[in-house]
C-alpha cells in the first residue's frame, strides 16, 4: 500500500535527522534564539512550498507557537505580490528577495533561505546580499545543500532527496526552533 510506504520513508527521514542532523537544528535554534534577544529580526525566503513555509513559522513567531507571549520580529518576504511583482517585471524574478532584503535586512539580523534544492536562484541571490549586509545566514535543504550549502553560515540539510519529505522535515525542524525561541521569549 502506498500510504504505508510513504509513512515509512517519512519515519526514516525523521528518524535520520535525529542522527544526522540535530547539532545543526540546534545550532539554528540557537541563532533564531540570539536574533530575537538582541532585538533583530528574522526574515525568511522561498518559493513555493518553501514559501508557504516561510510564512507558516513567520507566523508562528509574531503570533504565538506554545507559550503566551510577545509578538516577536520575524518577517515572511513572499507574502506581498505587490513588491513581489513589482520587483519580477521591473528586476526579473532573481532579484525578488535580493531587493527586499537590501531594504529591510540590517546587521545582526538573520535570513533563512528556505530551498529544497538549495540551488533557486532568487533564494542563493538573497543570500549573498544578507552575507554582504552583516546579516547571519541559514540555508533549509535537501541532502546536499547545493549552493546554500557552501554560502549559508550554517546549512540544515535534510537527509533526502524527495521534496515531499524535504518539506516535511523543513516544518519540523521549523517547529523545533520555535519552541526553541519560545524558551527565551518571555524576557524579550
Amino acid at each position: 500500500m502506498i500510504s504505508n510506504k510513504i509513512i515509512k520513508e517519512h519515519i526514516s527521514i525523521i528518524n535520520a535527522l535525529i542522527e544526522v542532523t540535530m547539532r545543526d537544528i540546534e545550532l539554528f535554534g540557537s541563532y533564531c534564539q540570539k536574533t530575537i534577544m538582541l532585538g533583530n529580526t528574522i526574515y525568511l525566503l522561498g518559493n513555493g512550498g518553501s514559501a508557504a513555509d516561510c510564512q507558516h513559522l513567520a507566523a508562528e513567531l509574531v503570533g504565538r507557537f506554545k507559550s503566551q507571549r510577545g509578538a516577536l520580529p520575524a518577517v515572511a518576504l513572499t507574502t506581498d505580490t505587490s513588491i513581489l511583482t513589482a520587483i519580477s517585471n521591473d528586476y526579473g524574478f532573481e532579484e525578488i528577495f535580493a531587493r527586499q532584503v537590501d531594504a529591510l535586512v540590517r546587521p545582526g539580523d538573520l535570513v533563512v533561505g528556505i530551498s529544497t534544492s538549495g540551488n533557486s536562484p532568487n533564494v542563493v541571490r538573497a543570500i549573498q546580499l544578507a552575507k554582504e549586509k552583516g546579516a547571519r545566514t541559514v540555508g533549509l535543504t535537501g541532502r546536499h545543500g547545493g549552493k546554500l550549502g557552501n554560502i549559508c553560515d550554517l546549512c540544515v540539510k535534510v537527509p533526502s532527496d524527495v521534496t515531499a519529505r524535504i518539506q516535511e522535515a523543513h516544518i519540523l525542524i521549523g517547529h523545533i526552533v520555535c519552541e526553541m525561541v519560545d524558551e527565551v521569549a518571555d524576557g524579550v
